[in-house]
């Protein structure tokens, strides 16, 4: 079995791991097999273990979990060709054999309807007397930029 994972860049690029050990450790130490220098990914995070005929993937009681199809990973979960592996916030696709010859990003999932808000209460000053400087912070359009990463991620390809 000739097993990858494809990583899933910013503007449809991606980068293939090969994964050549019976047992591949993902994660943010330097001895892990497949580095990934993340804050958001635990230092050892998950392994990939394969025998010849099947992957299966385990979370190592990472701080924000390891999801297949966006569902967490407990214990050992089986794998398939296509299955998208989320750690941390960088997407991998699986790919064995070959397949799936095309690489693409997984679907969003529907915008949910949205709800009728409910009346807002009245604002008052804190207790501590500080200002409440981040009520209108809004984080939803961060994202990580894979690109300045390029140079770390070649260190990925230690397998």
């Amino acid at each position: 079995m000739n097993a990858d994972l494809v990583l899933l860049k910013k503007g449809g690029a991606h980068k293939t791991f090969s994964l050549r050990s019976a047992v591949t450790i993902l994660g943010r130490r330097h001895d892990c097999d497949l580095r990934i220098p993340l804050p958001t990914v635990s230092r050892r995070h998950c392994e990939i273990q394969q025998n010849g005929e099947a992957l299966k993937i385990r979370d190592l009681d990472s701080t924000c979990g390891t999801f297949v199809n966006d569902k967490r990973v407990n214990g050992d979960s089986p794998v398939k060709a296509g299955d998208y592996i989320r750690i941390g916030p960088l997407i991998f696709v699986c790919q064995i054999d070959g397949k799936p010859e095309k690489i693409v990003p997984p679907k969003k999932a529907a915008p949910a309807k949205p709800k009728k808000a409910a009346p807002k209460p009245a604002k008052s000053a804190p207790a501590d007397g500080l200002d409440d400087s981040f009520a209108d912070l809004d984080a939803s359009d961060s994202a990580i930029d894979l690109d300045g990463l390029d140079s770390d991620l070649e260190d990925l390809e230690k397998l």
